[in-house]
């Protein structure tokens, strides 16, 4: 019987002691405009929420002005107190 032969171990990659951000590997001035971008972007999404928040309340306070006699009489039947 023929012995087998040792294979060389294959010794690991050794990696840096340092973990590299992303962030490193930038720029500081595209860091900067990564950065002013997204409280642009933050800033537009709330400006945006808010100008939705404000149309919804105008459209509820536009219904409630148009409601008829009998969809006034049918909220108050609902919800009033009965004698």
């Amino acid at each position: 019987m023929a012995k087998k032969k040792k294979r060389p171990q294959l010794t690991p990659v050794k990696r840096e002691t340092e973990k590299t951000t992303f962030s490193d590997a930038l720029n500081d001035d595209i860091l900067l405009k990564l950065k002013a971008a997204k409280r642009d972007l933050l800033a537009d999404e709330q400006a945006k929420e808010e100008k939705h928040q404000l149309q919804l309340l105008k459209d509820r306070e536009e219904r409630e002005k148009n409601k008829t006699f009998a969809e006034l009489l049918e909220e108050y039947d609902s919800t009033g107190s009965k004698f």
